[in-house]
């Protein structure tokens, strides 16, 4: 991993650590060990909450966007291609020194070495830990800077961007959650995981719904939820779902994420029925779509009284949960 390759590639002078400058680390893992770089310089660039609440408690500075200038950047490649380009994009001309490209062989860290021979020098990569690590100095074509993407849907236009989920797309699960939704739908909703704003959006056409509160912890997701929804009764809250407090509400509409990585990790998903069920009123509602294949039943009937399957289509399955078993913990 890339405490492993960082530290080989020092002891192998792939490139030197430089005496003076601000260092920024780019979308490290929260697992991710920075101990080969001097801490008072540097900074981790993050635009994910939990890292962000990470890093912070061990010290770092911390952002949500570069600034620059750097004297030594690391990058932490990005599954998203767009995403990874543009960050190399956005990085190289903040950066003095060397810019470090660190990744996995799944995240395509192969293909983007290969993009880079052709523009500029990538010296000789550190390999190990099924992922390389090398330093570029060179140009990087304008083009692989991304802007804002839009998506439409029933002719309005939402904005979202590269690297977030469903970029490119309503994603049809919650697609599938929207339309299950009630008439009758009323009083205060919290969106968990809200994204770029689709669910709330379609929630926020029910006039009886007096507030909303969208929780998201990808804080680029979360600005173009802000761009897409400007409902005065809409909030935005760049938090952690899963650690997320606020007065009870009425319903928690979620289609909640279930990776870590490349690695399905049910937990997660897990762990946002149980924050809904803290965040519930006693008798509030939990509206929740998920793949057909999570094992989620068991975690909604140990934190809710009543369970009702109401779809499954295209893979998915929707669900709603009443009345939260307050006396359940974990």
């Amino acid at each position: 991993m890339l405490a492993a390759r960082l530290s080989l590639a020092l002891d192998e002078g792939a490139f030197n650590l430089p005496d003076t400058g601000a260092i920024a680390v780019v979308a490290p893992a929260r697992d991710a060990d920075l101990s080969a770089l001097p801490r008072d310089r540097t900074t981790v660039i993050t635009r994910h909450f939990p890292v962000h609440h990470h890093f912070s408690a061990l010290g770092y500075a911390v952002e949500t966007t570069a600034r620059g200038p750097y004297a030594l950047t690391v990058i932490c490649l990005p599954r998203a291609k767009a995403e990874a380009r543009a960050l190399v994009a956005e990085l190289a001309p903040r950066t003095d020194g060397p810019l470090v490209i660190d990744g996995q062989k799944t995240d395509g860290i192969e293909s983007l070495l290969k993009d880079l021979r052709k523009l500029g020098d990538t010296g000789a990569p550190v390999v190990k830990a099924h992922g390389k690590l090398f330093a570029y100095r060179g140009a990087v074509p304008e083009n692989w800077r991304a802007g804002p993407q839009s998506v439409s849907d029933g002719g309005r236009s939402f904005q979202t961007a590269p690297g977030v989920f469903s970029a490119d797309g309503i994603d049809p699960g919650s697609a599938a959650l929207a339309a299950h939704l009630p008439r009758d739908l009323k009083g205060r909703v919290i969106d968990l995981g809200a994204g770029w704003g689709y669910l709330s959006a379609r929630a926020l056409t029910h006039q009886k719904v007096t507030a909303i509160d969208l929780v998201e912890a990808d804080h680029l997701a979360l600005e173009a939820a802000r761009a897409n929804i400007t409902d005065d009764r809409a909030t935005f809250h760049w938090a952690d779902a899963l650690s997320y407090q606020a007065a009870p509400a009425d319903h928690v509409i979620t289609n909640p994420p279930f990776h870590t990585g490349r690695a399905a990790d049910p937990a997660l998903g897990q762990g946002f029925i149980r924050a809904a069920a803290r965040l519930l009123r006693p008798k509030g509602r939990l509206w929740l779509v998920a793949n057909r294949h999570l094992p989620y039943e068991q975690t909604l009937e140990s934190h809710f009284n009543t369970v009702t399957p109401l779809a499954e289509q295209a893979g998915f399955k929707v669900t709603l949960a009443q009345a939260p078993r307050k006396s359940r913990k974990g």
